[in-house]
């Protein structure tokens, strides 16, 4: 194979990307990469590696549900994983942190060393930490 390929981006439907745009640069440290009317490409400050969020403005944009409550209905199609350096004492503080930026705490927490929120536009996204294994 002659060429290769790579995930570079993650675009997230909203309906207002600008608005969900700036909600992840403030939680992630991230810096707007592109934007038009409708789209803005963010990604990690140069010099530093991740993966790029697009958020696109849908004028018909449905929020996902999660947990998924009736067959047939929307529902969370993908979420984001965030990991959290530093332990329980820091995802708790990074949550506390998130939810001050505008998402919103789920209210079914399935592990101890994750937190499931909602961003402002109401997709998923966890949270997630290492927790030590036994010894």
């Amino acid at each position: 194979m002659s060429s290769s390929v790579r995930l570079s981006t993650v675009v997230l439907d909203a309906h207002d990307a600008h608005e969900l745009a700036a909600f992840y640069q403030r939680l992630l440290g991230y810096v707007v990469r592109a934007e038009e009317p409708h789209w803005v490409l963010i990604g990690p400050p140069p010099g530093t590696e991740g993966t790029s969020l697009a958020f696109e403005t849908e004028a018909e944009y449905v929020p996902p549900v999660w947990p998924t409550r009736e067959p047939g209905e929307q529902q969370m199609m993908l979420h984001l994983d965030i990991e959290v350096d530093g332990g329980p004492d820091a995802l708790a503080a990074e949550t506390a942190r998130a939810v001050a930026e505008g998402a919103r705490l789920a209210e079914y927490q399935p592990q101890d060393d994750v937190r499931v929120l909602f961003d402002p536009s109401g997709h998923p996204f966890c949270l997630w930490t290492e927790t030590p294994g036994p010894t």
